[in-house]
């Protein structure tokens, strides 16, 4: 039986905020692109939620932001951070010159929808669900295209340029033999949910007491709640007991305690394996690596799908000419990670410094918890406070849409 075969000019494997922005703004520029998602939806609990400013200003300058913004979502104008008794503003986000001066708290999967809606999505994009990268082709050393998995059989798409947008456990890059170089993590983080009562306040906020980091967002009628713990301690915790983990949870935040019992066993707290690591080369002829699968991001700062969707932004720029022309060259990947490692590299090294100076000692229990000197000086100084508002709400490099 003679197999399926499709040609584009861009193949991209993967569906999340990467894989889908680079091929929205492709094909915005004029270029054929098929976008492989592996799911038959984009609803997936407690994926990234946090869409910053610097993304919001992506969708403004497509002159989008206001219809996206009639989604349901929540504000969060400045991050706090609770250490003992105290509250500490750790970033603020009102005094950037953007059009939306905060985060917006919104599922990923009506970001994704948005952005695949037949109202919104551009002409010269196509995007195929249950559709799953599995073998890159290949020619002379050149990646020529993939084959995908697919209800119907497997397909082979012939493409100028692949996206491996396949995020942190990503395929492509696997089989194109990219090293990674994996800097480490020392925690995990689990996931989950608890109902939010009238009586409670509407601040999102970290809470950092001895042995324990807990993290609440307000969702509405619930909180978003992560809890972290030392990296590889999940099936420790699990043996210890769902109430012991229950009365650990009541501990760290107690006027969650009277709902801790929502919380009916092992099935409604999800595990995120913390992982921080990068491409040593994004690319090969034929194929460039974006998003969490060039660089996996700690969820410290909840920046992951804004760097994703600014490498996006930094590759249509770069490449929709090349693609166009017909001459997209090796030279014109390579820039795309010439442009993007350098904001990478910085905030993961921001990410691994807090690990080891705050999240690694925390967890170990060592002594009593006194507030860093820097939130103390944010305290006395609150125009302080706008530079991590800064560095988290824009990031190090912002792209701005180019084509």
């Amino acid at each position: 039986m003679a197999r399926n075969e499709i040609s584009v000019t861009c193949c991209v494997a993967g569906g999340g905020p990467a894989g889908l922005m680079a091929g929205f703004l492709l094909a915005r520029a004029g270029i054929d692109v098929l976008v492989l998602e592996k799911h038959a939806d984009f609803l997936r609990d407690f994926r990234g939620d946090t869409i910053h400013p610097s993304t919001m200003e992506v969708m403004s300058e497509l002159g989008l932001l206001d219809e996206f913004l009639k989604l349901p979502h929540q504000k969060i104008a400045q991050l706090a951070l609770e250490i003992g008794e105290r509250s500490f503003v750790a970033a603020d986000f009102t005094h950037l010159p953007v059009h939306a001066r905060y985060i917006a708290m919104m599922p990923q999967w009506d970001f994704l929808n948005f952005l695949a809606a037949a109202e919104t999505r551009p002409p010269g994009l196509s995007i195929r669900m249950r559709a799953a990268a599995a073998q890159l082709i290949e020619h002379a050393g050149t990646v020529t295209g993939l084959t995908a998995t697919t209800p119907e059989g497997p397909v082979d798409i012939r493409a100028k340029l692949v996206i491996g947008a396949d995020g942190r456990h990503s395929l492509v890059r696997e089989q194109a033999g990219l090293a990674v170089e994996d800097f480490g993590a020392p925690m995990d983080v689990l996931w989950f949910r608890l109902s939010r009562q009238p009586a409670d306040d509407d601040q999102s906020a970290g809470r950092i007491s001895r042995g324990r980091i807990f993290i609440r967002i307000n969702r509405g009628d619930y909180w978003q709640c992560a809890y972290v713990i030392a990296k590889g301690t999940f099936s420790a915790v699990q043996t210890a007991g769902l109430e012991d983990f229950r009365a650990g949870v009541a501990q760290a935040v107690p006027f969650l305690s009277n709902r801790v019992g929502e919380l009916g066993s092992w099935d409604d707290i999800k595990l995120l394996t913390v992982q921080v690591n990068r491409l040593r080369r994004w690319y090969r002829p034929g194929l460039l690596c974006i998003g969490d699968a060039a660089h996996a991001m700690s969820p410290m700062g909840g920046v992951g799908i804004n760097l994703a969707v600014q490498d996006a932004v930094a590759t249509a720029n770069l490449l929709a000419g090349p693609l166009r022309a017909g001459h997209l060259a090796t030279a014109d990947l390579a820039a795309v990670q010439a442009r993007r490692e350098g904001p990478a590299r910085i905030t993961q090294r921001m990410q691994l410094f807090m690990q080891e100076r705050l999240v690694r000692p925390v967890l170990a229990g060592q002594g009593e918890i006194a507030p860093p000197l820097l939130l103390r000086l944010f305290d006395r100084w609150p125009v302080l406070r706008r530079l991590p508002g800064r560095l988290i709400g824009l990031g190090v490099r912002p792209e701005h849409i180019r084509v």
